[in-house]
């Protein structure tokens, strides 16, 4: 047993850590599309739907979902928008890990409920 992978409070800092590097700097760079369809790239919907529509809740929530898991930095600002997100949080924040909610709810206080 290696103690330092094997310790969930490591694990855990290692993916707060991680998501913290991809936020932006502030939520008005999330400029993303607040309508319509959007065509996720590979790197980010590697499994399941990759076109999602905006206009349907649960299409927009599992884009959102996806986005702050697997998204950088860059595709974070690109397809997440400032105002669905502060909608959504809510109850996104409910169904993302807890290491993503964390860091977003530190870094960014207002989405906190």
């Amino acid at each position: 047993m290696n103690p330092v992978h094997d310790d969930p409070s490591s694990i855990a800092a290692l993916l707060r850590a991680r998501y913290r590097r991809r936020l932006p700097a502030s939520l008005n760079e999330l400029v993303g599309p607040e309508h319509g369809r959007v065509d996720l790239p590979l790197h980010i919907a590697w499994s399941g739907l990759r076109t999602l529509d905006l206009d349907l809740p649960r299409q927009r929530m599992s884009l959102y979902r996806t986005v702050l898991a697997e998204g950088m930095r860059d595709d974070l600002c690109r397809f997440l928008n400032r105002n669905i997100l502060r909608e959504l949080w809510p109850v996104l924040h409910k169904l993302i890990s807890r290491a993503i909610k964390d860091v977003w709810e530190e870094v960014f206080p207002e989405l906190r409920p």
